[in-house]
Parts: structure tokens; C-alpha cells; sequence
């Protein structure tokens, strides 16, 4: 149902916030009970099935879409409705720091019950971006959108670098570019799965479109930009990638059939993630914002509510996975076998179990984060806010 009063500004960025993190609990119920079914990256569209690709493939939109709102946010708080200037520097650097302790401690935890190997996953990459938006968030606009661009754009360029581990600037490029092991011995091991170069240039770019949710921006006009934007990402996507001319490490090619030349085509690096990746996702996300713009719904307005409280829902969504994980062993045991070594495991039969199990747990964990947004709104807690 469509109407055309416009939403609050911010409104429109928590509803789309939230209709990626319900993606990306999609995502993750797969990765906890589906793993038996392994995605690579790209993924192999000859061994992948049809129901799984575009089930993995609807995640992509998650981490662009979430770290360009993240930038967006910063500019948000930096520039209040009310005219007060805040400290983004101090604001970015707090949360970014905040955002990698909770990586390496809650969130890490609560993939393995263990920490024989510390992941530096999506909230590792959107810490450090958010610290290094900080370090370049006072240099004037038109630099730091060259900036952010040249990072999108050129990043590609930079794949055939490459270090051995025992080379100097190994370290370095593994955070940046090539994700990989940066410990590999003693107690706890550590992997790089997101390489951060190319989210600095997305958070760069989402600061920079801020002020386009100014009060100084027209309602329409936003809509109409952003529209804009969003088809101009596509459209390029689809030169670049239908010429096979850039963005990409694999080229595409025509299929045996009409399923899997789509699936060719959408098939787009996410570690680290391709120019094509970025641009199939900040393409959809313009567009969704310019629909969120004048979308109004009661279940747009639930989606709000997880929206609003995003890294208390991304700790509870993991712990309550870990949680259903022990239960379902518990009582009905092992039924695959995977992997090199054979590993025991309980496993859903069919994709549609993965989707339906996700509805579960959203309605399911929907009052808690109701609840902790009416708290997080009404508290006078500072921590509480960065969740």
C-alpha cells in the first residue's frame, strides 16, 4: 500500500537497515544449517543449485547496502535537525573501536562456542572503516567522494598484488585486499574473511550522500536522486559486465540454459567485494530508499523496528542460532556427514527449510528488539546506544 505523505528521513534508512539484516539472517540460518552445502566465491554455479545460488545471491545486498548506511548515519549524526554540530571524528572512532571488541569477543563467540580461531568478519570491516572515516571525514566533500570513488572503481586494479605469507607487506594487504590468516600458530588463530579496502570506500561514499537526507532537500527531489542513482549503478552493471569490460575476476558466458546464463551473470565476487558486487547492491539500495521514500505499511514499520536496534538484533540473531543449533542436536543428533574430515552434523534436507526456519525466528525475536528500541530511545545509558 503505497501513499504519498513522505516518511521521517531517518525512517526510510531503518527500514531498509532492517530489510538487510532479515537477508542476512536468512544468510546465516544457511550458514548454521545448510553448511553441509558449500558456496564458494564466486560461487560454482555447475555444483551450486539453483534455490541455494539465489539464496546466497539475496545476501549480497547485506554488507554494501549496511556499511554505505553506516556512512550515511555518520553525516546524519554529525548534522543534526536542530543545527548543533557533533563530533563525528569522536563518534566514529568510538564506534568503530566498540564494533571490533564486540568481533573479537560476543560475535566470535557465538559462530563456535570457542575461540580456537578468531573470524574478523562484517563487523571487524565496518569497525575499521568507520575508523578510517574518521581519520578523513574533516577533508572537503568533493575530495572525499574522489576519494571513495577511486577506492570503488580502482580497487579491481589491485587483484594480481599479491604477498606470501613470509613476505613483507603480507599482513597489511590480508587486512586490506586479500583476506587471509594473519596468525596461523600459537593458541588462537586469526583470518581476515573481509578485507577492508573497498568498505572504506563505501562508508566514504554514504557520508558524502548524507546531506542528501537533510531537511534542506526536498522530499521529491531525494526520491527523484536517488532513483536516479540507483538506475545509473544498474545500468553500468550492465555495461560492465555484459561487455565483460571490468569489475569482475570472472568473465561470463552463455549457458546451457536460460537459469544458469543468469546465473553467470549475477555471479560477482564478494571477498573482497568486486566493483559489480558493490554496484549490483548500492544499485538496489538506491532504489529501495527511493521507494522507502513515500512506501508506507504497518509491516514496513515492523521491519523499522529491527532496523533501529541493528547490533542488538545481529548479537541476538547469533546467540539465538547457537542456541537452536545445541536443541536440534540434542534431541534429534547428527543426520550428515561433510567435509574433508567427515565432521557430524545436523543439517536442514531442502533451501525452503532454511527460509522457513528464518520467518520463525523473526517473529520470535521481533518483541525483544521492540522492546530494547522503546528502551534504547528512553535511557539516559550511553552504551546503550550502540547497540
Amino acid at each position: 500500500m503505497n501513499t504519498t505523505v513522505s516518511k521521517p528521513r531517518i525512517a526510510s534508512i531503518d527500514i531498509l537497515r532492517g530489510m538487510v539484516i532479515l537477508l542476512m539472517l536468512v544468510d546465516h540460518v544457511r550458514e548454521r544449517f545448510y553448511l553441509h552445502k558449500q558456496v564458494l566465491d564466486p560461487m560454482d554455479i555447475e555444483s551450486t543449485d539453483v534455490e541455494l545460488f539465489f539464496t546466497r545471491m539475496t545476501a549480497h545486498l547485506c554488507a554494501p547496502i549496511f556499511v554505505f548506511l553506516t556512512g550515511m548515519s555518520a553525516w546524519l549524526y554529525a548534522n543534526p535537525a536542530n543545527g548543533k554540530k557533533r563530533n563525528v571524528q569522536e563518534f566514529l572512532l568510538k564506534r568503530g573501536l566498540i564494533l571490533i571488541i564486540l568481533e573479537m569477543t560476543l560475535i566470535n563467540f557465538s559462530w563456535f562456542a570457542a575461540y580456537n580461531t578468531l573470524y574478523l568478519q562484517v563487523i571487524w570491516a565496518i569497525g575499521l572503516s568507520m575508523i578510517a572515516l574518521a581519520l578523513v571525514a574533516h577533508i572537503p566533500k568533493v575530495w572525499l567522494a574522489s576519494l571513495g570513488l577511486l577506492i570503488v572503481f580502482g580497487h579491481n586494479l589491485l587483484s594480481p598484488i599479491q604477498f606470501s605469507a613470509n613476505e613483507f607487506g603480507y599482513s597489511l594487504w590480508t587486512i586490506l585486499h586479500d583476506r587471509g590468516y594473519l596468525v596461523t600458530e600459537g593458541i588462537v588463530k586469526v583470518k581476515v574473511s573481509y578485507p577492508v579496502l573497498a568498505w572504506v570506500g563505501v562508508i566514504m561514499l554514504g557520508y558524502v550522500a548524507g546531506p542528501l537526507f537533510s531537511q534542506a532537500v526536498d522530499s521529491l527531489k531525494r526520491k527523484k536522486i536517488l532513483f536516479i542513482a540507483g538506475t545509473s549503478f544498474l545500468a553500468l552493471l550492465l555495461l560492465l559486465r555484459g561487455f565483460n569490460l571490468y569489475g569482475e575476476t570472472l568473465d561470463w558466458q552463455v549457458q546451457t540454459n536460460t537459469v544458469m546464463t543468469i546465473m553467470d551473470f549475477l555471479n560477482y565476487t564478494k571477498y573482497p567485494p568486486s566493483l559489480n558486487f558493490l554496484l549490483f547492491a548500492l544499485g538496489i539500495g538506491a532504489l529501495a530508499l527511493a521507494w522507502l521514500e513515500t512506501a508506507k505499511s504497518t509491516w514496513l514499520d515492523r521491519i523499522n523496528v529491527l532496523g533501529s536496534a541493528p547490533m542488538f538484533f545481529y548479537i541476538l540473531h547469533l546467540y539465538a542460532l547457537l542456541v537452536c543449533y545445541a536443541i536440534a542436536i540434542y534431541f534429534f543428533g547428527p543426520n550428515i556427514s561433510y567435509g574433508a574430515q567427515q565432521l557430524d552434523y545436523f543439517a536442514f534436507s531442502d533451501v525452503w527449510q532454511v527460509w522457513l526456519f528464518s520467518a520463525f525466528l523473526v517473529a520470535v525475536l521481533y518483541w525483544p528488539c521492540k522492546k530494547f528500541g522503546q528502551f534504547k530511545r528512553n535511557t539516559t545509558m550511553a552504551w546503550v546506544k550502540y547497540f
